[in-house]
């Protein structure tokens, strides 16, 4: 009987490619790693020291995992790889920051039909690139090449971060109360969601087109990696005392706020008060969407929401130099409703 010493390869997997993949992705990995990573990249499992947590005095451990959604497919069009990486982690660190938690590692899981392993150290190194800047350890992660499931030219984007925070610093929105103000950081575009819309308002052949509008080609602005909010959130909570965050992705602020509010509160929030960015009115104008529906599906230019005393209002905005803006406030549920639109 003839045998095959290619067999693996001809049903659509390639080792050698994974290999390479391995190979280009390292420096960019290793780059992440602080003494406390102690086994990474190559393992069957990374090893983090844990030994900074005996320092903490009741340390809590965050997880969160997403995906980067079928941005992916706009990603591929324009061959932008390494936003996506800076994306899910971005995406990630936002929603352990809402609870109170700095990042200690991230994880991720790439999978495409056949294995193109330049593109798949590009994601890594634009991932790498966003674990750089939030302390994060990119610990170790998964490359799978699945023909069949995947189509040509796709692929899927998955992240897990782990993080940590004290018992009694974790932001749980326990203590929000009616009065309290809400303010809004901005976004710096659709982040990870409502991008299933996007590409069907939007064809590929469109990504070139409203340079003028926008001041950039349309794929570009779609593109921009999901903000971290990491930094401005640190130099807020060095000034006030947060009661409530609301990283706003998939739900838009339908969905997202009343996840931090106590029961018996809602949330009124008035969208005059900040301009919605030139990009979400194209997104509204040319698919003919309700504006009511624009603000469940996307951000609207406000990817996280701060909650604080009235009396903390101010120390919000000089902490984060001016950006942080008041666009509503808490108050007692009345109808059954826990968002107002005004």
């Amino acid at each position: 009987m003839t045998t095959r010493a290619d067999a693996y390869r001809a049903a659509g997997i390639n080792i050698d490619a994974g290999n390479q993949a391995v190979q280009l992705m390292t420096s960019a990995v290793r780059s992440t790693y602080g003494p406390e990573v102690l086994m990474g990249i190559g393992a069957f499992g990374g090893l983090f020291d844990a030994g900074k947590l005996k320092a903490m005095r009741e340390p809590v451990l965050v997880a969160s995992t997403d995906g980067v959604g079928t941005k992916t497919m706009v990603a591929c069009e324009l061959c932008s790889y390494n936003t996506i990486g800076m994306d899910i982690v971005n995406h990630c660190v936002n929603d352990i920051l809402v609870q109170g938690a700095e990042p200690l590692f991230f994880m991720d899981y790439i999978a495409m039909p056949a294995l193109d392993p330049q593109l798949v150290a590009t994601v890594v190194t634009g991932a790498a690139e966003a674990c750089r800047a939030a302390g994060c350890a990119l610990l170790g992660g998964e490359t799978a090449e699945m023909p069949g499931v995947y189509a040509p030219g796709e692929l899927d984007l998955v992240g897990t971060i782990v993080g940590c925070v004290e018992r009694d610093e974790m932001i749980d929105g326990t203590k929000i109360t009616p009065g309290d103000m809400l303010l809004g950081l901005s976004s710096s575009g659709p982040h990870t969601n409502g991008f299933s819309l996007i590409r069907r308002i939007f064809p590929a052949e469109t990504f070139g087109m409203y340079t003028e509008l926008l001041g950039l080609p349309l794929g570009e602005a779609l593109v921009q990696p999901h903000r971290s909010y990491l930094p401005v959130v640190r130099a807020i909570r060095e000034k006030v005392h947060i009661k409530g965050l609301a990283h706003i992705t998939g739900g838009g602020f339908i969905d997202n706020v009343p996840r931090i509010l106590p029961e018996g509160t809602a949330a009124v929030i008035d969208r005059r008060s900040w301009q919605v960015p030139v990009l979400f009115q194209l997104i509204e104008r040319e698919g003919h969407i309700d504006h009511d529906e624009m603000y469940r599906v996307f951000n609207m230019g406000i990817g996280m929401v701060v909650v604080v005393a009235p009396e903390d209002a101010d120390a919000v905005i000089a902490a984060s130099e001016g950006e942080a803006r008041i666009i509503g406030h808490v108050v007692a549920q009345q109808d059954g409703a826990r968002v107002v639109m005004q």
